[in-house]
């Protein structure tokens, strides 16, 4: 069974993994969204001119956590990125919700 080229990104998610709602497609989101996050962490952290080992040493935490963080391999709970982007960078987080 040949499958049909996907003609939007929701087509090609569909095709890849799964529709919206099924556990496999859950499983994606969750992952896209520790992935920006890791991103969001990583490129703070570059701009504010820091190294891993320096961002921790702010942070009295270990290297290799942050590390985990900016490779999405660890869930970050809202209250240590809030530490992370404020206390260690000198950030403000703003969180926002869309219905």
């Amino acid at each position: 069974m040949q499958t049909k080229n996907p003609k939007t990104i929701n087509e090609l998610f569909d095709q890849k993994y799964g529709k919206e709602g099924t556990e496999s497609r859950e499983e994606f989101a969750r992952k896209a969204e520790a992935y920006m996050i890791a991103e969001l962490v990583k490129e703070s952290r570059k701009k504010a001119n820091l190294t891993q080992e320096e961002l921790a040493k702010k942070l009295n935490v270990k290297r290799t956590f942050i590390s985990k963080i900016e490779r999405a391999s660890s869930d970050v709970r809202l209250s240590t990125l809030r530490r992370i982007i404020e206390v260690g960078l000198g950030g403000k987080l703003h969180i926002s919700v869309e219905l």
